[in-house]
């Protein structure tokens, strides 16, 4: 099934890069061409025509200046072997497929800041083709979804936005829209699953996607979203998000991270009675909610607070307790009684509210 990179159908919409490097390797992908050439085509983005593979970043000293450098840096890039061979993520999907790895939006508990390594810019990677290719070797393999007996008739489910956020990237690089297309030729009980905390999903509404795909809006309430510099307006991807279903998607409400914080009944309260309302009358609706409340390592607590000083997020100690992971690492989340209270009131809240929406998992 060999991919088909369309034009946006509004180019200028979403974030725009300051600079798109262009890899030697890139350049010999049809696809990375074609995001060079929509880059070209929106205008006030600097291309650059690396020589060889490496990346010249050229950031300055100052880190607050390069951090800004990076976030507003493009590179097209090809995916390595070692990114082609998925990943189970749990709780999530049976794999984790990626088609860029770095997001260009501002979210001060991000968890990528603990996840990935170097200046934060985003890549993007020419090689779509390889890697779909590799995607029916997994179906059927599945250990996460595939195994519930609650989710088994999602099929083998494959995430797209592990590591990016997709939309976000859209009206460059096209790659969700022709993910989203492959997913809708494959002919078998399988599902492309995205989350995203933009709004722009005019690209994807006349997709032949075979109900393959399902788009999942990460919203916070309004006095929390202040966390998420350089996003969608939340009710702007609950509008998105509506889109979508009328277009036949199953869709998705991902609430993370939840945040205990002073008014957080009432603020949780509204965020959803605003779902509700956004999605009110849609017929035959399929909604899925998955609830992930904030934790963070000592290591993305430091990047986070180098990149974003003074921020008025809580990442104390206070009504935290360690998590040790599977991998011999540690986490701080919140402690057994906040997690109760929390947990008891979003389960209540949405039944009531959302009476139709599946509840995925609670972490």
């Amino acid at each position: 099934m060999p991919i088909v990179t369309e034009p946006a159908s509004d180019s200028r919409a979403g974030w725009r890069p300051r600079r798109l490097l262009l890899t030697r390797a890139a350049r010999a992908f049809a696809h990375g061409r074609a995001i060079a050439e929509r880059a070209a085509a929106i205008g006030g983005i600097e291309i650059v025509e690396l020589p060889g593979d490496r990346l010249s970043l050229d950031l300055p000293d100052d880190p607050r200046r390069a951090y800004a450098a990076a976030k507003s840096t493009l590179a097209v890039v090809v995916a390595p072997p070692s990114k082609r061979r998925l990943q189970p993520i749990a709780p999530s999907a049976d794999w984790r497929v990626d088609l860029a790895e770095g997001c260009p939006a501002h979210c001060g508990y991000c968890y990528l800041a603990g996840s990935l390594k170097g200046p934060p810019i985003t890549r993007v990677y020419a090689n779509l083709d390889e890697i779909l290719a590799v995607l029916p070797d997994h179906f059927g393999q599945g250990m996460i979804t595939s195994r519930d007996r609650h989710r088994a008739h999602e099929g083998t489910t494959f995430e797209a936005s592990c590591y990016t956020d997709p939309l976000a990237l859209e009206p460059i690089t096209g790659s969700l829209s022709a993910t989203i297309a492959w997913f809708g030729r494959w002919q078998a009980p399988v599902q492309l699953r995205f989350t995203t905390k933009f709004a722009d999903v005019a690209p994807l509404l006349a997709i032949d996607h075979g109900g393959r795909t399902r788009m999942r809006a990460s919203i916070n309430p309004h006095a929390f979203a202040r966390f998420e510099g350089g996003t969608s307006p939340v009710a702007a991807r609950l509008a998105g998000l509506r889109r979508m279903a009328l277009a036949g998607y199953p869709i998705g409400l991902t609430i993370a991270p939840i945040l205990a914080m002073p008014g957080w009944r009432e603020a949780y309260g509204a965020l959803i009675d605003d779902a509700a309302a956004a999605l009110g009358g849609i017929a035959d609706l399929d909604l899925t909610v998955e609830l992930i409340t904030h934790r963070f390592n000592a290591g993305s607590k430091a990047v986070l607070e180098r990149w974003y000083p003074g921020s008025a997020l809580d990442m104390s100690m206070t009504g935290r307790t360690t998590k040790t992971t599977k991998f011999g690492t540690e986490k701080q989340v919140y402690d057994p009684a906040t997690m109760r209270s929390l947990r008891g009131f979003f389960e209540e809240r949405i039944a009531a509210a959302l009476p139709a929406a599946r509840v995925l998992y609670w972490t």
